[in-house]
């Protein structure tokens, strides 16, 4: 499977952003998707999964009531709504395919076998 993330760029604090990640290639579904996001210097960090046809995404702690992951296995897509955003979120934001459904293993980016390209997202204070 190959993924695009787009939608980023520069917002002030408390504004908002929907990120877009697009798949292509077959049997979209048995994947469960993943938003990652890596600052300056920084190791990248878990944002959120979307675990295949699992209606409920899980969360990181740091981003939980602000960040809301939609997906629809029809278009293919797995969206990232921010809202709330704050200069600490300012990164680039990747998404990620992973056969794996196990919680403990979706947190961590070398249990995913596919990346896209990231998106840079910026928030000004």
């Amino acid at each position: 499977v190959q993924l695009q993330a787009s939608g980023g760029g520069l917002v002030q604090t408390g504004g908002s952003l929907r990120l877009f990640c697009a798949a292509s290639g077959s049997n979209f579904g048995s994947y469960s998707i993943g938003w990652f996001r890596q600052a300056p210097g920084k190791e990248r960090e878990f944002i959120g999964a979307s675990i295949r046809w699992n209606s409920n995404p899980i969360y990181a702690d740091s981003v939980k009531g602000r960040f809301t992951i939609s997906r629809d296995n029809a278009k293919n897509t797995v969206d990232l709504q921010m809202n709330g955003l704050k200069p600490e979120d300012t990164a680039n934001y990747y998404c990620a395919a992973s056969q794996r459904i196990i919680y403990s293993s979706l947190t961590q980016p070398t249990r995913y076998d596919y990346w896209g390209q990231g998106t840079l997202v910026t928030v000004s204070s």
